[in-house]
């Protein structure tokens, strides 16, 4: 079982900052694209941002783009997700999830069901 650990959350204001990770095992996370969803309360799970095995590729949800910023460090076996600009109706409980990939495959993935392993999610809570 691939377990995937999500930390960074917290509480911040409106207009601040948080940065995520994500820690993955190393036999996985080098060959892999990650992305990150999040979910509301009482809302269905959403599609943050993604990130291609090679890192060359980043991809937005319009309602985060300019804002939050994905990216990896294969060295380390962790994805981040830096959050700035930080909005209240950006409260949610974030997870991060991968699927390895074969080496020629750059392509991001925005759709859930495109992932294998998840994480238990970290939250984040946005006060105005």
């Amino acid at each position: 079982q691939v377990q995937l650990v999500e930390s960074g959350g917290g509480l911040a204001q409106a207009g601040g900052s948080l940065r995520l990770s994500c820690a993955a095992p190393s036999r996985i996370f080098s060959r892999a694209y990650v992305g990150w969803f999040r979910q509301a309360p009482g809302k269905e799970r959403e599609f943050v941002a993604a990130i291609s095995r090679n890192g060359a590729s980043t991809f937005y949800a319009d309602s985060v783009k300019g804002r939050f910023t994905i990216s990896r460090d294969n060295a380390k076996n962790t994805a981040f997700l830096q959050l700035d600009s930080l909005r209240p109706e950006d409260t949610a409980v974030y997870h991060c999830a991968t699927k390895d990939t074969i080496l020629t495959d750059h392509r991001i993935r925005r759709n859930e069901n495109e992932y294998q392993y998840w994480g238990q999610g970290t939250q984040v809570t946005v006060s105005s």
